[in-house]
């Protein structure tokens, strides 16, 4: 149990440290502010799903209703339940931008099983 409370602080804490800088890339954005929560091809590990609710970005079902708006809102305000930090001040305008657009135009390639 301790471990996976030190791997929640750590996988938060980078949820939250801006390690953007200036980037403007969205592939970049996504590496450093997202994968640590989201998986790195967007796919987040069984433990962060099912333990904290994290959104499998490659499932159907959320791509289906995914738009760069709706992504955009999601990476400003953060979930309702609070589990995903609002990243609004965190990043600029501009790359939250580019990140929204990334996330939703992605087509994202799950690793193998």
């Amino acid at each position: 149990m301790r471990h996976l409370l030190c791997a929640l602080a750590i996988a938060l804490a980078a949820c939250k440290v801006n390690a953007a800088g200036d980037s403007t890339d969205g592939r970049d954005l996504f590496a450093s502010q997202c994968s640590a929560c989201h998986g790195p091809t967007g796919r987040p590990t069984e433990m962060m799903v099912e333990r904290f609710g994290v959104k499998d970005l490659t499932a159907p079902d959320v791509r289906r209703d995914m738009t760069p708006a709706s992504v955009e809102r999601q990476i400003r305000r953060g979930s309702a339940n609070f589990k995903m930090p609002s990243f609004e001040g965190q990043l600029t305008d501009a790359q939250i931008r580019v990140l929204a657009e990334f996330v939703a135009g992605s087509t994202f390639v799950p690793p193998p099983p």
